[in-house]
Protein backbone atom coordinates (compact mmCIF):
# COMPACT_ATOMS: atom_id res chain seq x y z
CA UNK A 1 0.00 0.00 0.00
CA UNK A 2 2.59 2.18 1.08
CA UNK A 3 4.73 1.96 -2.29
CA UNK A 4 1.14 2.52 -4.23
CA UNK A 5 0.97 5.94 -2.55
CA UNK A 6 4.54 6.57 -3.67
CA UNK A 7 3.69 5.86 -7.28
CA UNK A 8 1.01 7.62 -7.36
CA UNK A 9 3.02 10.82 -5.83
CA UNK A 10 5.68 10.52 -8.37
CA UNK A 11 3.30 10.18 -11.15
CA UNK A 12 1.27 13.38 -9.24
CA UNK A 13 5.14 15.38 -9.50
CA UNK A 14 5.92 14.54 -13.26
CA UNK A 15 2.60 15.82 -14.26
CA UNK A 16 2.67 18.65 -12.33
CA UNK A 17 6.40 19.12 -13.93
CA UNK A 18 5.07 18.49 -17.45
CA UNK A 19 2.53 20.79 -17.39
CA UNK A 20 5.28 24.15 -16.13
CA UNK A 21 7.70 23.25 -18.95
CA UNK A 22 4.70 23.30 -21.48
CA UNK A 23 3.39 26.24 -20.12
CA UNK A 24 7.19 28.00 -20.92
CA UNK A 25 6.96 26.51 -23.84
CA UNK A 26 3.92 28.38 -24.97
CA UNK A 27 4.97 31.82 -23.27
CA UNK A 28 8.04 31.99 -24.93
CA UNK A 29 6.57 31.04 -28.39
CA UNK A 30 3.76 33.44 -27.97
CA UNK A 31 6.92 36.17 -27.34
CA UNK A 32 8.53 35.23 -30.26
CA UNK A 33 5.34 35.29 -32.41
CA UNK A 34 3.33 38.36 -30.63
CA UNK A 35 -0.16 38.50 -30.44
CA UNK A 36 -2.34 36.15 -32.70
CA UNK A 37 -3.02 37.72 -36.07
CA UNK A 38 0.68 39.98 -35.64
CA UNK A 39 3.60 39.04 -37.44
CA UNK A 40 6.41 37.26 -35.66
CA UNK A 41 8.98 40.03 -34.18
CA UNK A 42 12.51 40.32 -35.81
CA UNK A 43 15.73 41.68 -34.51
CA UNK A 44 16.80 44.34 -37.27
CA UNK A 45 20.53 43.95 -38.79
CA UNK A 46 22.69 46.29 -36.99
CA UNK A 47 23.32 49.78 -38.88
CA UNK A 48 26.25 49.83 -40.56
CA UNK A 49 27.89 53.52 -40.66
CA UNK A 50 27.71 55.50 -43.99
CA UNK A 51 31.11 55.55 -46.24
CA UNK A 52 33.43 58.04 -45.51
CA UNK A 53 33.11 60.98 -48.71
CA UNK A 54 35.94 60.93 -50.79
CA UNK A 55 38.92 63.08 -49.93
CA UNK A 56 39.39 66.16 -51.73
CA UNK A 57 42.49 66.59 -54.23
CA UNK A 58 45.22 68.82 -53.27
CA UNK A 59 47.20 70.71 -56.07
CA UNK A 60 50.80 71.41 -54.72
CA UNK A 61 51.94 74.97 -54.58
CA UNK A 62 54.46 75.15 -57.32
CA UNK A 63 52.35 73.25 -60.15
CA UNK A 64 52.60 74.51 -63.56
CA UNK A 65 48.90 75.82 -64.83
CA UNK A 66 49.37 76.10 -68.37
CA UNK A 67 46.31 78.01 -70.00
CA UNK A 68 44.65 79.54 -73.51
CA UNK A 69 43.90 82.95 -73.64
CA UNK A 70 40.64 83.60 -74.89
CA UNK A 71 41.42 87.17 -76.00
CA UNK A 72 44.13 89.22 -77.01
CA UNK A 73 45.86 91.54 -74.26
CA UNK A 74 47.47 94.17 -75.55
CA UNK A 75 49.45 96.86 -73.20
CA UNK A 76 48.32 100.16 -75.60
CA UNK A 77 44.75 99.05 -75.32
CA UNK A 78 43.89 97.28 -71.43
CA UNK A 79 44.25 98.69 -68.68
CA UNK A 80 45.07 97.14 -64.80
CA UNK A 81 42.43 95.70 -63.21
CA UNK A 82 40.68 94.70 -65.98
CA UNK A 83 39.43 90.86 -66.07
CA UNK A 84 40.54 88.74 -68.81
CA UNK A 85 39.15 84.93 -69.72
CA UNK A 86 41.34 81.81 -70.53
CA UNK A 87 40.89 77.84 -70.28
CA UNK A 88 43.06 75.19 -68.92
CA UNK A 89 45.33 74.18 -71.54
CA UNK A 90 46.11 70.35 -70.20
CA UNK A 91 45.05 68.39 -67.32
CA UNK A 92 46.66 68.70 -64.19
CA UNK A 93 46.91 64.98 -62.11
CA UNK A 94 47.06 64.64 -58.98
CA UNK A 95 48.55 60.65 -57.77
CA UNK A 96 47.28 59.81 -61.03
CA UNK A 97 43.97 60.76 -60.97
CA UNK A 98 42.62 63.96 -63.07
CA UNK A 99 42.34 67.01 -60.51
CA UNK A 100 41.99 69.68 -62.88
CA UNK A 101 40.39 68.93 -66.48
CA UNK A 102 41.44 70.40 -70.06
CA UNK A 103 39.52 73.03 -71.16
CA UNK A 104 38.24 74.10 -67.19
CA UNK A 105 37.01 78.11 -67.07
CA UNK A 106 40.14 79.95 -66.24
CA UNK A 107 39.60 83.96 -64.88
CA UNK A 108 42.62 86.83 -64.55
CA UNK A 109 43.78 90.18 -63.95
CA UNK A 110 45.37 92.46 -65.99
CA UNK A 111 47.89 93.87 -62.71
CA UNK A 112 49.62 96.36 -64.79
CA UNK A 113 49.36 98.21 -68.10
CA UNK A 114 51.48 100.71 -70.04
CA UNK A 115 51.79 101.84 -73.57
CA UNK A 116 55.22 103.23 -74.69
CA UNK A 117 55.89 106.34 -74.04
CA UNK A 118 53.90 106.45 -70.56
CA UNK A 119 56.81 105.15 -68.57
CA UNK A 120 60.24 106.51 -69.86
CA UNK A 121 59.75 104.75 -73.49
CA UNK A 122 59.13 101.55 -72.88
CA UNK A 123 55.70 99.58 -72.41
CA UNK A 124 55.18 96.50 -70.12
CA UNK A 125 52.33 94.37 -69.37
CA UNK A 126 51.45 91.99 -66.40
CA UNK A 127 48.68 89.43 -66.19
CA UNK A 128 47.84 86.91 -63.42
CA UNK A 129 44.73 84.47 -62.67
CA UNK A 130 42.26 84.63 -59.94
CA UNK A 131 39.65 82.16 -60.08
CA UNK A 132 39.58 78.38 -61.81
CA UNK A 133 36.36 76.96 -62.42
CA UNK A 134 36.35 72.90 -61.90
CA UNK A 135 32.95 70.53 -62.16
CA UNK A 136 31.07 73.59 -61.70
CA UNK A 137 32.62 74.83 -58.48
CA UNK A 138 34.53 78.30 -58.52
CA UNK A 139 38.08 78.14 -56.82
CA UNK A 140 40.05 81.54 -55.63
CA UNK A 141 43.69 81.04 -56.79
CA UNK A 142 46.68 83.28 -56.45
CA UNK A 143 49.37 82.67 -59.09
CA UNK A 144 52.65 84.34 -60.58
CA UNK A 145 52.74 87.03 -62.79
CA UNK A 146 53.54 86.54 -67.18
CA UNK A 147 54.90 89.83 -67.54
CA UNK A 148 56.48 91.51 -70.70
CA UNK A 149 58.23 94.56 -71.64
CA UNK A 150 58.81 96.57 -74.48
CA UNK A 151 62.06 98.27 -75.70
CA UNK A 152 61.57 101.84 -77.18
CA UNK A 153 63.95 99.97 -80.26
CA UNK A 154 61.62 97.12 -80.90
CA UNK A 155 63.89 95.31 -77.78
CA UNK A 156 60.73 92.96 -76.18
CA UNK A 157 61.50 90.40 -73.48
CA UNK A 158 58.66 88.36 -71.18
CA UNK A 159 58.84 86.54 -67.82
CA UNK A 160 57.00 84.31 -65.68
CA UNK A 161 57.38 86.28 -62.13
CA UNK A 162 56.17 85.28 -58.40
CA UNK A 163 53.56 87.49 -57.16
CA UNK A 164 53.15 91.02 -56.32
CA UNK A 165 56.89 91.50 -54.36
CA UNK A 166 57.99 90.01 -58.17
CA UNK A 167 55.87 92.70 -59.90
CA UNK A 168 57.80 95.47 -58.05
CA UNK A 169 61.27 94.30 -58.75
CA UNK A 170 59.71 94.45 -62.34
CA UNK A 171 58.37 97.95 -62.49
CA UNK A 172 61.55 99.20 -60.19
CA UNK A 173 63.81 97.79 -62.87
CA UNK A 174 61.73 99.82 -65.57
CA UNK A 175 61.45 102.89 -64.09
CA UNK A 176 65.58 102.51 -62.71
CA UNK A 177 66.47 102.33 -66.28
CA UNK A 178 68.36 98.78 -65.72
CA UNK A 179 66.82 95.66 -67.65
CA UNK A 180 65.19 94.65 -64.77
CA UNK A 181 63.44 91.23 -63.75
CA UNK A 182 61.60 90.69 -66.77
CA UNK A 183 64.62 89.76 -68.99
CA UNK A 184 66.29 86.40 -69.53
CA UNK A 185 62.90 83.88 -68.31
CA UNK A 186 61.26 81.97 -71.58
CA UNK A 187 57.59 82.36 -72.21
CA UNK A 188 55.69 78.98 -72.16
CA UNK A 189 55.62 76.64 -74.77
CA UNK A 190 53.46 78.40 -78.25
CA UNK A 191 53.89 81.67 -75.83
CA UNK A 192 52.33 85.12 -77.16
CA UNK A 193 54.62 87.76 -76.33
CA UNK A 194 54.48 89.71 -79.50
CA UNK A 195 55.22 93.91 -80.78
CA UNK A 196 52.20 95.61 -81.26
CA UNK A 197 53.31 98.63 -83.28
CA UNK A 198 50.43 99.40 -85.51
CA UNK A 199 49.17 102.72 -83.72
CA UNK A 200 51.65 104.66 -81.63
CA UNK A 201 54.78 102.88 -81.24
CA UNK A 202 55.16 99.17 -79.72
CA UNK A 203 53.61 97.92 -77.44
CA UNK A 204 53.38 94.72 -75.34
CA UNK A 205 50.68 91.95 -76.71
CA UNK A 206 49.69 88.65 -75.51
CA UNK A 207 47.59 87.27 -78.79
CA UNK A 208 43.68 85.06 -78.12
CA UNK A 209 44.88 81.36 -78.52
CA UNK A 210 48.17 82.29 -76.73
CA UNK A 211 49.55 79.26 -74.36
CA UNK A 212 50.52 80.99 -71.26
CA UNK A 213 52.13 79.14 -68.20
CA UNK A 214 51.63 80.11 -64.98
CA UNK A 215 52.70 78.79 -61.07
CA UNK A 216 50.54 78.35 -58.58
CA UNK A 217 51.67 80.69 -55.60
CA UNK A 218 49.21 78.19 -52.51
CA UNK A 219 48.36 74.93 -53.13
CA UNK A 220 44.69 74.62 -53.97
CA UNK A 221 41.91 71.73 -52.62
CA UNK A 222 39.52 70.79 -55.33
CA UNK A 223 36.61 69.09 -54.65
CA UNK A 224 36.30 64.96 -56.38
Amino acid sequence: MRNKSMLCGAAALILVLTSCQKSSNDANSATNQGAPGQAPVSVPPPVQPPPEPPKPFVVAAGTSLPVILATTINSRVNKPGEVFEASVASQILVDGEEAIPKGAHVRGTIVDAKKQGAFKGEANLAIGLTDLTVRGKEYPITTSLYAGTQKGKGKRTAAVTGGGAALGALIGGIAGGGKGAAIGAGVGAGGGLVASGATGGKNVEFPAESRVVFTLSNALTIDR
